[in-house]
């Protein structure tokens, strides 16, 4: 018999098996589902002496929600998630637990009491245990023997059940993201918070977990907040995204929302490769090769900024549209990225193609651009080069709302 058969649960007749199977054991491959919560931040504020990390976070989970928390590093995303989690006191504001309070002027329940599992971004495996009492650790209520049972279809679940008796630096680094994973699950909390589960893996291995941790969250239903600084992975994992920006939130959605009404030139950075041209107000619209788009809530003489999203612009040949030449091609892959020369626009346009048809350098060829995927912003704060090239920097303020064509 080897380790983990002595730990496996074992057969029970076939008269009371469908009773017990749900609740008492878990079946092997499957993870056992728990009862979500809905947790919600009403005006959460966190201060450090000078510093406000969190500027008044509104923001509602449903029970089964998987809501992605999207910011770049120093946002405050880590810390609205140590809020919540009981480790670290809001300054003001409410954290609820299915309407209940956990934090705020009237209560605080401590971390072990909330029925909250927080997956940490280093793992945070006690070296000295193994595998299988690394994920039993937090199943202290329960007697050993079944907690080990309870840990072992855990393993099974993300198929490291060979492993049990292993210690963790045996395994690999998407091993050792397996087993925390595990270790967060097998306690059935009512409410999942990850912190940047996925960094520091290759690109296969992350894509290959994502796929396996969206598949626990939804057997487990377990309400769940993500914590990333990756838009893709935000898009991939996320019922919702909720976007931080210097401690507040700037915009909360679904992912279509996000990348089709952006609530500001932040928000449309993360989501879209876009072509930023800075203009003025005449004739109360901005005027371009393309077209005149109208500009509400700006006067005359405003500077702004249109927005031109790279995959919305098609090519054809010459004579067919705005004309323009190939300056450069840089092959990615599946699709390139052009260098276009605009007639009208005094810096090149960066659209994508297919790797089969890219044309040589120098080629002439025509512009048509879709209307309906141009956005045009205010220009305060606008960086330019810098923030197109690192968006997570881009830390503007009093940006109004996109005025979307």
């Amino acid at each position: 018999m080897n380790f983990a058969d002595r730990f496996r649960p074992k057969p029970r007749p076939a008269a009371d098996a469908a009773a017990a199977e749900p609740k008492a054991q878990p079946r092997a491959g499957r993870a056992a589902a728990t009862i979500a919560a809905r947790l919600t931040f009403e005006a959460v504020e966190r201060r450090y002496q000078s510093t406000l990390a969190l500027a008044g976070i509104s923001l509602d989970i449903a029970p089964a929600e998987v809501v992605c928390l999207l910011g770049p590093s120093g946002c405050g995303k880590t810390t609205l998630l140590r809020v919540a989690s009981g480790i670290e006191r809001p300054t003001s504001g409410r954290v609820l637990i299915n309407d209940q309070e956990v934090a705020g002027p009237a209560r605080f329940v401590p971390p072990e009491k909330r029925n909250v599992g927080l997956m940490f971004q280093d793992f945070a495996l006690f070296p000295h245990l193994t595998i299988l009492d690394n994920v039993a650790f937090g199943l202290k209520a329960l007697p050993r023997e079944e907690a080990r049972r309870e840990a072992l279809a855990a393993l099974v679940r993300v198929g490291l059940e060979r492993y049990a008796g292993d210690y963790p630096h045996i395994i690999s680094g998407g091993g050792q993201q397996r087993v925390a994973l595990a270790r967060a699950i097998v306690p059935r909390p009512a409410v999942g918070l990850r912190a940047e589960p996925f960094s520091g893996l290759d690109v296969q291995m992350r894509e290959r977990l994502q796929e396996e941790t969206l598949a626990l969250l939804r057997e487990t239903r377990a309400t769940c907040l993500i914590v990333t600084h990756a838009p893709a992975e935000a898009i991939r994992l996320g019922d919702r995204i909720a976007v931080m920006r210097a401690g507040r939130l700037v915009q909360a959605g679904k992912a279509e929302t996000l990348y089709r009404n952006p609530a500001d030139l932040f928000v449309a950075r993360l989501f879209s490769e876009i072509n930023e041209i800075p203009l003025h107000v005449e004739g109360g619209a901005l005027r371009t090769p393309i077209g005149v788009f109208a500009v509400p809530g700006l006067d005359e003489g405003d500077a702004a900024i249109l927005c031109i999203r790279r995959r919305a612009i098609r090519l054809g040949r010459a004579g067919q549209g705005l004309p323009g030449r190939v300056l450069h091609t840089r092959f990615q892959g599946d699709l390139a990225v052009l260098e276009i020369a605009a007639q009208g626009f005094e810096r090149p346009l960066l659209t994508l193609v297919r790797e089969w048809e890219v044309p040589e350098r120098g080629t002439e060829v025509s512009i048509a651009v879709d209307p309906e995927s141009v956005l045009v912003f205010p220009a305060e704060g606008w960086r330019g080069d810098d923030a197109k090239l690192a968006p997570q920097a881009a830390e503007t303020s009093g940006i109004q709302a996109p005025r979307p064509r």
